[in-house]
């Protein structure tokens, strides 16, 4: 039975890994990615464009499922070889969290909603993952970059 994920990061690393078709969590930490399993629903968080600016993007960036195998380690240069999982990215748009915060059970009546968003990586129910798919446009199974 897979799960469904909010993992977050800011939308130019979230490209990144859409473009090499993998995901990382919580700056390249292994614990989280073990988590995750093959099939799994991930969906990306993105407060921000740019990680460290204000820019105040607040959107689902990025959307897909888990491919078979293990976490790995990449090199990102300069001695940085974060551990990642490889996602078959679907193809979807961008979407603000913000007309949808009333829809989802993990952010409905909550003023913290954004509590949850600094662990880097939790689990969503269905519903919800429904929800955020159905708003991007996305097309599971058909692949973006």
């Amino acid at each position: 039975m897979s799960v469904h994920w909010i993992a977050v990061a800011s939308a130019e690393h979230v490209r990144r890994g859409r473009q090499g078709g993998f995901m990382q969590v919580n700056h390249g930490k292994a614990a989280p990615l073990r988590r995750v399993k093959p099939g799994d629903g991930i969906i990306y968080y993105s407060a921000t464009t740019i990680l460290g600016e204000k820019d105040g993007l607040q959107a689902f960036t990025a959307i897909g499922t888990v491919r078979e195998g293990e976490p790995y380690q990449g090199d990102m240069g300069g001695g940085f070889t974060p551990f990642r999982r490889d996602v078959e990215w679907a193809k979807a748009e961008e979407t603000p969290i913000k007309p949808l915060l009333d829809r989802l059970h993990f952010t409905a009546g909550k003023s913290n909603w954004g509590y949850q968003l600094r662990f880097g990586l939790f689990e969503i129910g269905d519903h919800d993952f429904r929800a955020i798919a159905e708003a991007m446009g996305a097309k599971m199974g058909a692949t973006a970059n």
